[in-house]
């Protein structure tokens, strides 16, 4: 215990060390920020509310609350603060939103107007002409999805302040008079705080610029993700996490005209804005493009006049609908991504020798930020003109499409049909249920189906998500094949198809015409409704297994302590109802009198659909009481966390197991895998990582014991580097190298001469000069058609077709026939694209190559998806296929 004098002792050190944190600037920042500005001391400055100047300190998620509530205190009439959202960690997401008095006090009638503007059909030419008239433009400036690009916030801040305090200057009343500016200042609290903290726990006695310091180098897991380490910039699509749900209903209650994504990026890079790198989604118009460089050319005049160097039309493209940039574009906004060179602290020292200070980062985020407003101010009718076009172009195109209305039968998947129902209305898509039978395109359909008609205002954005294919521009193509042939990286920055029916694992049908049928709206919160037929079966309870729904009345089950089985074949009961393999039987013999209120409030709970029946007797098909049909246990989880394993794959993997199956998972710092005893758990997940570097040899060994011991070891995707090692003898399929079509060379390789070849062209001398590649060429991401085994336990209930994300190079060769089995393999090189861009030679390798792959190993089993099944949480219809993994792989281990 510390004395008095030691406590005081170290208090005064604390003091000095958060003086020391603070005092490096020698001038007001403040002032120097805008040119010839005086602000206007009625509004509070970071010093005099937070004890520092802007960009002297990183402001963490409190102090940006506070100092957000005394910009509000101090001018309530001109700035208002909603919250949107909360994090998983509980903190309240913000907006605020800066304008004139009037404009502020008109927030509501802004939002109505804005919406009438956004829907022709309801608000004629001449009623949107008078609109367009005279609403302010709005303006959404969103900062830190990712926590660890830190500089933003504070600009965001600063933003506000500036907004407020600068009566006399002249940009801003042009601001203030044509715009109403949203400030979405820290859209990831829960990795900022992350980073913040542990940066300053890493501070010595001054703060280090070389980026080998601590300071520089994050632990696991880095501040970029939330708390389940995801990165929510890849979110926009999926909609999984509620920081992104919160400001997908923000931004479509107000429908800004212009959208901003604020980023940083390595520090040795200046800063990048519009226009963006090819390729651009086709869906998007040249007038959404037009207007970004505008505004972009508006940050060129500033940037020249400050000395910032700045880049433009490099990396950061425009193709994939689910960033924060793009999401917008969907529903008529021109919208951009920005990003700078990090500081990632208060000082960086680049590769010139250049120190870059955070101050220097902040200043130009907010330099971006204002040019923003006043490049909005500078277009408003241009603007608003533009986004009523926007709305009426995507009624006509819907119209006149082939694909006018997208259906959703009602089929076995009704949990995923209706997530992705739901899902579209949570994007502001307008979608019907059918609540009569009906025709379509000759076709007859139940009732119950859905259906989207296209030739709405987020038209564009349903057929973006919905179709098989969005095409990259040719021209980009052909670049990137070019490079490719050269062994240049090519320019692909992220997945190239996306199609959400195809994620889900659902039925989708598309028709050239209206669907004429009574049909009621689906609303984002609608509840997938669930029910126990013959509730007072007097011999069990059955669960057609197929869907989430289902998965998530297992998982329920078992925590509640229900005695449950699986039955491993298909089977029909005496009065010829048939049931899928996987179904659920739940026998009322081995359970107690509450059986029924459990299973009633678990289906009410998941959506699962419970039939009671009188009688077991089964006439085809494994009966209640074969050992094909198995019990079911709950089996303690474990998931390897902690470097070397990624991050992404970690979150995204337990995200889907906790928040989508509803079943915990313990998370265990995989360099304790090494030697820790595990035998209290019965699963062991390891997410894609780089095992050999974390767990090696000794690390193999003691897996390999557990798993003879009865453990069931997941590897995902790239784990399977690990697994795969003929050394550890996990898992016997190995690793593919790329194919190649020509014969090697056969030269000594010891030799210092080669066999003579003749030249007879520039091309010659081309494929002399390359590389072979010793791995397939690297995938961004693409959709790829999968085949199942529909005869063993691990497969049951699986549909015989399912998609999958390919990405990365990793290509695994089947397992043989006496090691185990393969249980899902890519099909044929003519269709395993799905979707998206894939190169010819990784069609022709990848086909009918593993996804699935399954090893018994003494009392348990190994078993390896090559492609990870929980990529961004995307991939609804993967999700029976890893619930048969855990519980059913559990249930027959011994």
């Amino acid at each position: 215990m510390l004395a008095k004098g030691a406590i005081k002792a170290v208090s005064m050190c604390m003091m000095a060390m958060s003086v020391s944190f603070s005092a490096t600037a020698s001038i007001n920042n403040t002032e120097v920020m805008w040119h010839g500005t005086v602000y206007n001391t009625d509004i509070p400055t970071f010093k005099q509310v937070l004890g520092y100047d802007v960009g002297e300190r990183i402001t963490n998620y409190n102090d940006m609350r506070r100092y957000l509530s005394a910009l509000e205190k101090a001018a309530p009439n001109r700035i208002k603060v909603f919250k949107y959202a909360n994090s998983w960690e509980g903190r309240e997401l913000v907006y605020a939103v800066v304008g004139t008095a009037e404009h502020i006090r008109s927030l509501e009638t802004l939002a109505n107007n804005t919406q009438a503007l956004a829907d022709p059909r309801i608000t004629s030419e001449k009623e949107a002409k008078s609109l367009i008239k005279n609403l302010p433009t709005s303006v959404w400036l969103q900062y830190a999805v990712h926590g660890n690009e830190i500089s933003s916030t504070d600009a965001a801040l600063f933003t506000a302040y500036h907004l407020l305090a600068a009566p006399n200057d002249a940009v801003n009343n042009k601001i203030l008079d044509n715009t109403v500016v949203f400030i979405d200042p820290l859209q990831n609290p829960d990795g900022r705080e992350r980073f913040v903290t542990r940066y300053y726990a890493t501070v010595g006695l001054e703060h280090s610029a070389d980026r080998l310091s601590a300071e520089h180098n994050e632990p696991w897991p880095r501040g970029r993700t939330n708390h389940y380490l995801f990165d929510m910039n890849r979110d926009w699509l999926a909609l999984t996490q509620p920081e992104t749900n919160g400001r997908v209903a923000a931004i479509n209650k107000y429908k800004p005209q212009v959208v901003v994504d604020i980023h940083e990026m390595g520090g040795d890079q200046s800063y990048y804005f519009a226009p963006a790198a090819q390729p651009f989604n086709p869906h998007m118009t040249k007038t959404q493009i037009a207007n970004m460089d505008a505004i972009g050319q508006n940050h060129a005049k500033y940037f020249d006049e400050f000395g910032f160097d700045y880049f433009t039309r490099e990396i950061f493209d425009a193709f994939y609908p689910g960033y924060g940039d793009s999401w917008p574009v969907f529903y008529g906004a021109s919208a951009s991504t920005y990003e700078v060179g990090s500081a990632r602290g208060h000082v960086f020292e680049k590769n010139t020798g250049e120190l870059l200070s955070y101050f220097n980062t902040v200043k130009r985020q907010f330099i971006a930020s204002i040019s923003t407003a006043e490049g909005a101010a500078n277009q408003r009718e241009k603007l608003l003109g533009d986004f009523y076009q926007y709305q009426v172009d995507a009624i006509d195109s819907g119209k006149d499409s082939k694909e006018r209305v997208y259906i959703l039968p009602k089929q076995s998947n009704r949990e995923g049909a209706h997530r992705l129902a739901t899902l579209m209305a949570e994007h502001g898509v307008e979608v019907k249920q059918a609540t009569e039978d009906f025709k379509a395109c000759g076709v007859k359909y139940k009732a119950g189906s859905y259906f989207i008609d296209t030739a709405q205002p987020r038209g564009v954005f349903v057929r973006t998500t919905f179709t098989d294919q969005v095409d990259m521009a040719e021209a980009f193509v052909k670049e990137q094949e070019r490079r490719r042939a050269r062994n240049l990286d090519d320019e692909i920055y992220d997945v190239t198809g996306w199609s959400l029916p195809m994620m889900f694992n659902v039925d989708s049908d598309s028709c050239d015409r209206t669907v004429s049928a009574d049909s009621k709206a689906v609303l984002a919160d609608d509840t997938l409704l669930g029910k126990v037929n013959n509730p007072e079966a007097s011999v069990a309870y059955v669960v057609a297994w197929g869907d989430t729904a289902a998965a998530r009345f297992l998982t329920a089950a078992l925590q509640a302590g229900i005695k449950l089985k699986s039955a491993d074949q298909a089977f029909v009961l005496g009065d010829k109802t048939k049931y899928p393999a996987g179904s659920l039987v739940i026998e009322k013999r081995l359970n107690d009198k509450e059986l029924l209120a459990k299973i009633s409030k678990i289906a009410e709970q998941t959506g699962a659909i419970v039939d009671g029946v009188n009688s077991s007797w089964v006439i085809e098909g494994p009966s209640f009481g074969s050992n094909k049909t198995v019990p079911m246990v709950a089996p303690k989880v474990a998931m390897a966390w902690d470097a070397p394993t990624s991050e992404l794959s970690a979150g995204n993997t337990r995200f889907v197991i906790e928040r989508q199956l509803g079943y915990p998972v313990t998370a265990i710092r995989t360099p304790m895998l090494a030697w820790a005893d595990l035998s209290d758990y019965q699963v062991l997940i390891l997410p894609e990582g780089d095992y050999e570097q974390g767990l090696g040899k000794s690390g193999a060994a003691n897996l390999k014991s557990w798993v003879e011991a009865g453990g069931v070891l997941i590897a995902l995707g790239n784990a399977n580097r690990f697994t795969s090692n003929a050394d550890y003898g996990l898992l016997d399929v190995k690793r593919e190298q790329a194919y190649r079509e020509d014969k090697a060379d056969s030269s000594d390789d010891k030799s210092s001469k080669v066999a003579g070849q003749l030249f007879t062209s520039r091309d010659d001398l081309k494929a002399a000069s390359i590389e072979p590649h010793t791995s397939p060429d690297y995938v961004a991401g693409v959709l790829a058609n999968v085949e199942v085994d529909q005869e063993h336990w691990l497969t049951a209930g699986v549909d015989k077709n399912l998609v999958a994300v390919a990405y990365g190079n990793d290509i695994y060769t089947p397992i043989k026939l006496n090691s185990g089995k393969n249980l899902a393999w890519f099909t044929g090189k003519d269709d395993v694209l799905a979707s998206g861009y894939l190169w010819q030679q990784n069609k022709a390798q990848l086909a009918y190559k593993p996804l699935l792959v399954h090893q018994s190993q003494g009392k348990g089993m190994v078993i390896g998806f090559t492609q990870s099944p929980t990529y961004r949480a995307y991939l609804e219809g993967m999700n029976v296929l890893l619930t048969n993994t855990i519980f059913r792989a559990a249930a027959h281990a011994q």
